[in-house]
C-alpha cells in the first residue's frame, strides 16, 4: 500500500519533536552547543538542526550567545519549569492552609487542579464536624458540576474552554447544569463574583463553593474548595464561606508568586 502525504505527516511531526526534545536536552547537558555539534552528534543535516533552533529560540527555549554563536538554554524553560513547581509547592504549601481553613469551617476542605477535562484533588483536610471522611485526593471529578471545576473552566480562554466542553454534559443528578449555554450563564457569574458555587449538582445532600488559586502571572493554577452537606452548607452560609476561602486562596496565590 502507498503511504499518502497525509499519512507520513503525523510520523514527520513526532520526528520533529523528538528532535527537538533531544536538541534541548543536548544543550542542557552542555551548557552551550553550536549548530554543527549538535548536527553531528545527532547525524543529520546542519540545515534540520537550523530550522529547529529556529523555532526553539522563538519560543524562548533557548537564545543564541552572540551573533552566530553558540545556543543555551532559554528562560521560556524557567517559566515551564515554574509551572510544574508551583504546583509541587501547592501540594506543600496548602496542607497546613487547607487543615487550618477546615478546623474554621467544620467541613472538608480540597485543592483541586486540571487534569485533562476533569478536575483532580490533590490535597485534602477535614473539618470537626465531618462525621464521615471519604478520601478525594487523586479522584477526578467533573468541571460542569463540581464548584472546583467551574472555577478552573471560568479562568480559560475561551477556546480552551470550549476544548474542555466538546463532551457531551453528563447529568449526575438532576440539578447537573447539562445545557451549554446555562452553564456559560454560570460560567459568566464565576467569573463577575470570583468564586464558584454546586448545589446538589455532583451528589443530592452535598452543596461546595470554590475559590481561584493564582500563579505568577495570574493565570489560574488551581481551586480551593469547602464541602458539606446541604443542612450544615445551606446557601445562607455560602457567600460567608466564600470570602474565607477567598482569603486564603489569595494567600496562597501570593505564596506562588502571584503579585496582583
Amino acid at each position: 500500500m502507498v503511504n499518502t502525504g497525509s499519512e507520513r505527516q503525523p510520523a514527520a511531526l513526532v520526528q520533529s519533536v523528538d528532535r527537538a526534545v533531544t536538541v534541548l536536552e543536548m544543550v542542557a547537558k552542555h551548557g552551550e552547543a553550536g549548530i554543527t555539534e549538535i548536527a553531528a552528534e545527532l547525524g543529520v543535516h546542519k540545515s534540520t538542526i537550523s530550522r529547529l533552533l529556529s523555532v526553539l529560540e522563538s519560543r524562548g527555549l533557548v537564545e543564541q550567545l552572540g551573533e552566530r554563536g553558540k545556543y543555551a538554554i532559554g528562560f521560556g524553560i524557567v517559566r515551564l519549569a515554574g509551572a510544574a513547581t508551583g504546583r509541587l509547592d501547592l501540594v506543600r504549601l496548602g496542607q497546613s492552609s487547607c487543615q487550618d481553613l477546615a478546623d474554621r469551617l467544620g467541613e472538608t476542605v480540597n485543592i483541586a487542579i486540571l487534569d485533562q477535562d476533569c478536575a483532580m484533588n490533590i490535597t485534602q483536610a477535614h473539618g470537626s464536624a465531618v462525621v464521615t471522611a471519604q478520601n478525594w485526593i487523586g479522584q477526578r471529578t467533573p468541571l460542569h458540576a463540581t464548584s472546583s471545576g467551574k472555577v478552573l473552566l471560568a479562568h480559560q480562554s475561551p477556546e480552551r474552554r470550549r476544548r474542555l466542553l466538546r463532551r457531551r454534559l453528563e447529568e449526575y443528578t438532576p440539578r447537573t447544569i447539562t445545557d451549554l449555554d446555562q452553564l456559560k450563564q454560570e460560567l459568566d457569574r464565576v467569573s463577575a463574583d470570583g468564586y464558584a458555587t454546586c448545589f446538589e449538582e455532583l451528589e443530592l445532600g452535598m452543596h461546595a463553593v470554590a475559590a481561584p488559586i493564582l500563579g505568577v502571572g495570574g493565570e489560574i493554577v488551581a481551586a480551593l474548595s469547602a464541602s458539606g452537606p446541604a443542612y450544615r452548607l445551606p446557601r445562607r452560609r455560602i457567600r460567608q464561606v466564600a470570602e474565607d476561602l477567598a482569603e486564603v486562596a489569595s494567600q496562597l496565590s501570593e505564596q506562588l508568586g502571584f503579585l496582583g
